[in-house]
């Protein structure tokens, strides 16, 4: 087996490993680079991102994207979707801003890996799990070193799969280089044993109290006066607290872009005139395929598969007469049967695949495959041929078998091979993947199918109907460029117009829009109040099937908010407080020596509640709700002492402690290390968050993607 097979098999082992890996570290090298000492900064062409002092440009960003959509697709998923694209730019990204971030920290404490220490991860006694994994024995489900040597011998003679064995390497570098540093990180905590005990305590004791509450909302708001001034020193104060992301409103209108009279009646005299050329045509299956939209499989399907308008007409069997045209969901569609045969419903088959690649030919797989089957043919095991030689890895080891599978199941010239065959067959057929020797094992009871082909012709809209409704639309936004004429012409046209708010940088979705991307990156360069033009000043947008005009209706910045934008959000907040101060008052006046909570409830005509079993750690009492002050409280308080007042988050409480429970107390120096490992499994995600933090981090992604 070639080295690139041997990775492209491991791909998806490799995907699942890198990935893990990236969530801690960072894929940091050049994918076709020699390591970390040897990368090229990109020039700075188009900026995508700051961090600290560093830019991101888009090309570098880009290219990083590319490389781990590379190593994803050598599982052979060869057109990952949106969504799998959209999760590695952002994996990438947070890629890139650990390399910014660590790589100073690395340089700084000078953690580095050197030679030595990569050939002893690949090449040692104790590899690093990539290798490991990618080198365990099936049979052992042991590390093979002689295969990874094997392999590393092959990467020689492939430069394709040189250069992938050099990114992983470069992850097994990246690893390293963490691990040094959060060791290095893990070994400056340190827990007290006062720390420890003070911990241990909390946790294992839980206690019974009963409290009285005052809600914020028994005092009137006319009672509260706050100044601007108080307003105002709140807001300097709190800065941080008022932090927002950029957001954008807008409201748009679309004109469909839908078939007119003229283009229906194209569509119905295009198919007509085929009409006839299929009739005639000697080839029927080719002339499907040169001419429809969609192209004909070849699978053949019981009668009871045939779709309703065409169950009559194939029940004829006549394979030289058109049914049609008629129209179906917006396509003209013709029909005539190409085939009709007794097949069997499903096929047990076995089969082996010679691939071509950089080690062997598509006639070189053609003269093994003739050879092959000489030796199947004079008694030699199919089975044993299949584990020893084919390329299918999935069935290999199971001597080729592809267990049993219906029509339609298979690739087509394998499915028609197995289907047209009978029981004991040996045959050779290529694909896509390769040449494929195949035995018919078994085959279930034949049934009669069809073979229907059909000449489909969408009706879409044509550039007479595009370009008039393109001019309608820019004519709209042409002559209604200010949003009170924007409003007025949607009354008078009879338009619907379409709103939506609070739209981030990084959406992908509008009400009624299929892909709205280039919409939203150009919404976030548009001004308020104005409408919304393309990177070409044009305002007409197309989206699928749709020309739209838009206007921004509100801007948002990503910063701290405006005083006046959050100035009712403080007034809130500051109501609260001096609240929580009157009632806190009013509690202390009534808070004497010797009162009991009873006393007091009953001077002020309160209920008292009870709450049981509360840990330091619980997030809520019984009828109060998350009030994490009165937890603390409660778990800090004597036993049999009125305590308080405690501010809330919903009133004002006062408590007395019934009874404190121990759950039993641990060793001071077992609970001590245990807590030692949390701090240290937590310090190193802590360290880097701070790092993060201070870098002052611009993502500008919206505008690209």
């Amino acid at each position: 087996m070639s080295a690139l097979q041997f990775l492209r098999e491991k791909a998806g082992v490799l995907v699942v490993v890198i990935i893990g890996l990236s969530l801690f570290i960072f894929v940091v090298s050049d994918f076709f680079g020699n390591g970390r000492g040897q990368r090229i900064k990109a020039n700075k062409y188009y900026e995508i991102g700051r961090i600290g002092d560093e830019t991101v440009t888009f090309q570098d960003y880009e290219q990083k994207v590319q490389n781990l959509l590379d190593i994803y697709k050598l599982s052979g998923n060869t057109s990952p979707d949106e969504n799998t694209i959209e999760s590695i730019r952002e994996q990438v990204w947070q890629q890139v801003i650990r390399e910014k971030v660590l790589d100073k920290q690395y340089s700084k404490l000078g953690i580095g890996v050197s030679s030595e220490e990569v050939d002893e991860l690949v090449l040692g006694s104790n590899p690093h799990p990539i290798v490991a994994q990618l080198f365990t024995d099936q049979e052992t489900g042991a590390f093979n070193k002689s295969f990874l040597v094997n392999f590393l011998k092959q990467t020689e003679l492939d430069e394709t799969a040189k250069k992938y064995w050099l990114y992983f390497e470069d992850e097994i570098v990246n690893d390293r280089m963490s691990t040094k540093y959060n060791t290095l990180v893990s070994k400056g905590l340190y827990v007290s044993s006062k720390q420890a005990e003070f911990d241990r305590n909390l946790s294992a004791a839980t206690v019974d109290f009963s409290y009285i509450m005052k809600n914020y909302s028994s005092v009137a708001d006319s009672l509260v006066k706050i100044s601007q001034s108080e307003i105002e020193s709140y807001y300097s104060g709190h800065k941080d607290n008022f932090k927002r992301t950029a957001l954008r409103d807008i409201e748009y209108v679309t004109f469909d872009v839908v078939p007119s009279e003229e283009d229906i009646k194209q569509a119905e005299e295009w198919i007509t005139k085929t009409k006839t050329e299929f009739a005639e045509a000697p080839d029927p299956e080719q002339f499907i395929n040169l001419t429809a939209d969609t192209r004909h499989i070849g699978f053949f399907v019981p009668l009871s598969q045939v779709p309703d308008t065409l169950r009559d007409f194939a029940k004829n069997e006549n394979t030289s007469e058109i049914f049609g045209p008629y129209n179906e969901d917006g396509t003209f569609k013709l029909a005539r049967i190409l085939e009709v045969a007794n097949r069997p419903d499903s096929v047990h088959g076995r089969h082996i695949l010679l691939s071509p690649g950089s080690t062997r030919s598509l006639d070189q797989a053609r003269s093994q495959a003739d050879s092959l089957v000489k030796l199947i043919r004079s008694g030699t095991s199919f089975a044993f041929l299949a584990m020893s030689n084919s390329d299918d890895r999935g069935s290999s080891q199971l001597g080729g078998d592809l267990g049993w599978f219906m029509e339609g199941r298979m690739v087509v010239p394998i499915n028609n091979a197995c289907v047209s065959g009978k029981k004991g067959d040996i045959l050779t057929v290529e694909t896509t993947f390769g040449v494929h020797i195949i035995e018919i094992m078994d085959q279930s009871r034949s049934t009669r199918k069809y073979n229907v082909g059909i000449i489909d012709r969408k009706i879409i809209p044509g550039s007479v109907t595009n370009q008039r409704i393109y001019s309608e639309a820019s004519q709209f936004a042409g002559t209604n460029n200010t949003y009170e004429k924007f409003n007025q012409a949607i009354a008078e046209k009879s338009l619907t117009k379409r709103v939506a708010n609070d739209i981030t940088p990084r959406q992908k979705t509008l009400p009624g829009l299929d892909n709205p991307r280039g919409l939203i990156i150009s919404l976030f360069q548009a001004e308020q109040g104005k409408i919304v033009l393309d990177n070409s000043e044009q305002a007409v947008f197309e989206i699928g099937d749709k020309y739209v005009v838009a206007f921004c209706t509100k801007v948002q910045e990503e910063g701290v908010a405006e005083l006046k934008d959050v100035e009712n959000d403080i007034r809130f907040i500051l109501v609260k407080d001096k609240k929580a101060e009157i009632l806190a008052s009013e509690f202390e006046k009534n808070l004497q020596d010797g009162k009991s909570l009873d006393d007091i409830a009953s001077a002020m005509g309160l209920t008292i509640r009870e709450a049981t079993q509360v840990n330091f750690r619980s997030y809520s009492i019984p009828e109060a709700g998350n009030e994490p002050a009165l937890i603390a409280a409660a778990s800090a308080a004597k036993e049999g002492i009125v305590s308080g007042p405690v501010k809330g988050e919903n009133g004002v409480y006062m408590i007395t402690v019934n009874n404190i429970a121990s759950s039993g107390s641990e060793d001071i120096k077992l609970f001590k290390d245990r807590l030692l490992t949390t701090f240290q499994m937590r310090g190193s995600y802590e360290a880097y968050e701070a790092l993060r933090k201070a870098a002052n981090v611009e993502d500008k992604r919206y505008k690209f993607y």
